[in-house]
């Protein structure tokens, strides 16, 4: 089988859509050409969409897994409902739940991956969820301790500590939202957040000040989408309607509402501890997520194996075939060996 990345509306995938728990996701499923190992779920995150995981979708079909990759709710044809509860944690881990069950059945499992968001999404929904997941990975995002109260990212950042993730404190507020729509902005948008560079190698996004949107007219071609990938995240961010990023800001709107579902876990409820077996990857060039944030979350695993790639937080694409590597070698571990030794 053909393991080359996908091409936007590639044909070795459908394009799909069913109604989750009220909401329409659409999604890409993949089917493996002979027998189906197992069922593989790939949640993505900001600003990315299903189509994220296009060179991991290709290359998991070769290996004999079925791979269903939505659009998370805000996203590229998946609805976006007013209602901040809709974004949750707790929320879209019973989405992604219910999609899953609709093709493993209410007994079978899942292989669950998520990156950046989705990476956050993962680790909750195999919290929430455990009897559903058989083995659970994630690309950049480490595991973050259930809440204990409900701290506005500002003061955390006030007091030192997150400094990397100063830029969410723009994209949570109404400046990107009213400024980025339309077709032109959008392209910009993109190119700012996949890397392009001004003349003087200006960059569109920082960490520290997020879009930084007096570099936007100057910028190039971005280095990690081709011409026909960029065109294809503009297409499908514009099935939104305006303005076209209100859903997938609305990730950064939840810190309060996910407090709110945290607080009396972390207070009675059961530890966070996962007994399935759990990869994390983390991306050493990370300008958001660097490797530290993950220390301390071992001891919440019975059995976690990490790895690490040169790249930075668009380790996906950047280092796509270090990632598969990483992930085929821990599947053939974790599912004794099922994996065709071909790959």
């Amino acid at each position: 089988m053909d393991t080359s990345k996908l091409k936007p509306n590639d044909p070795r995938v459908q394009y799909l859509t069913k109604p989750i728990r009220g909401k329409t996701y659409s999604y890409i499923l993949g089917e493996p050409q002979g027998p189906r190992i197992d069922t593989v779920v790939l949640v993505h995150g900001w600003p990315d969409m299903a189509f994220g995981w296009r060179h991991q979708i290709p290359y998991l079909m070769a290996l004999g897994f079925q791979v269903v990759a939505p659009n998370m709710v805000g996203y590229a044809g998946t609805d976006a409902p007013q209602d901040l509860e809709a974004f949750s944690f707790q929320s879209v881990a019973a989405d992604v739940a219910e999609l899953a069950r609709q093709y493993v059945g209410e007994k079978g499992q899942i292989v669950l991956g998520g990156h950046d968001w989705g990476g956050a999404v993962v680790w909750r929904l195999a919290y929430y969820h455990p009897e559903l997941v058989k083995a659970v990975f994630s690309v950049c995002t480490p595991l973050h301790p259930l809440s204990t109260r409900a701290t506005p990212l500002e003061d955390i950042i006030a007091a030192g500590a997150l400094p990397t993730l100063k830029y969410q404190l723009q994209l949570k507020g109404p400046d990107v939202q009213a400024r980025i729509q339309g077709r032109d902005m959008l392209r910009k948008f993109f190119g700012a957040l996949y890397g392009a560079r001004g003349p003087g190698g200006e960059p569109g996004f920082s960490t520290s000040g997020g879009i930084l949107f007096d570099n936007l007219d100057g910028l190039g071609r971005p280095p990690l989408l081709d011409a026909d990938e960029l065109e294809h995240y503009v297409e499908q961010y514009s099935l939104q309607r305006a303005p076209e990023l209100r859903g997938p800001l609305n990730w950064y709107r939840t810190r309060e509402i996910n407090a709110k579902h945290e607080i009396p876990l972390a207070e009675n409820g059961p530890p966070l501890k996962f007994e399935m077996p759990a990869l994390f990857i983390a991306a050493s060039q990370d300008g958001a997520l660097p490797p530290s944030m993950s220390e301390g979350m071992d001891a919440s695993y019975t059995d976690l194996t990490r790895a690490e790639v040169n790249a930075s937080h668009w380790a996906l694409t950047q280092a796509g075939d270090e990632v598969n590597r990483h992930i085929s070698k821990w599947l053939n571990k974790v599912l004794k060996g099922a994996i065709k030794s071909a790959l």
